[in-house]
């Protein structure tokens, strides 16, 4: 069953960033949870910050309200392409898990670009109705990010 509740957790999440319900996107953290992007090279070394880094779901509402009302950016628009899960442990009430990503940015002129690839870490719990993230760390392939990072990955 934890592999579904992953997959079934991740589908609602990518959807989310893809149908552009950017204020849905906090809703799959809980309270205290944490979300960090970072690079593969940056995990190697042991580097604790991040590009992007939020320590609770009111930061993750803060940066959201700022990407729709202060940042500045080209419109755009994401395609998330998102691997069978590797559960990596779990019990009643948790999840660990290992997830491949892919992100394609679909651009306002029609055109679409590899954006991002890497690895989603997680940490799910399972004891409050949905599974909900309460550490999300992406680990991105490459530490080049070509444009400004306004959406959530």
């Amino acid at each position: 069953m934890p592999f579904f509740q992953v997959m079934g957790l991740h589908a609602r999440y990518g959807a989310a960033l893809d149908n552009d319900r950017l204020e849905d996107w906090p809703r799959f953290f809980t309270d205290n949870a944490t979300y960090r992007i970072t690079s593969k090279a940056d995990v190697a070394e042991n580097l604790p910050l991040g590009i992007i880094y939020c320590n609770s779901k009111k930061m993750m509402v803060d940066r959201i309200t700022s990407t729709r009302e202060a940042n500045i950016y080209e419109d755009q628009g994401y395609r998330h392409i998102i691997s069978a899960p590797l559960i990596v442990t779990a019990s009643e009430t948790k999840i660990v898990a290992e997830t491949g990503f892919c992100v394609i940015r679909i651009m306002h002129t029609g055109d679409s670009i590899l954006f991002a690839s890497g690895v989603y870490w997680d940490n799910i719990i399972l004891s409050e109705g949905d599974p909900k993230f309460t550490a999300k760390t992406v680990i991105l392939d490459s530490h080049k990010i070509d444009t400004l990072l306004a959406i959530p990955l």
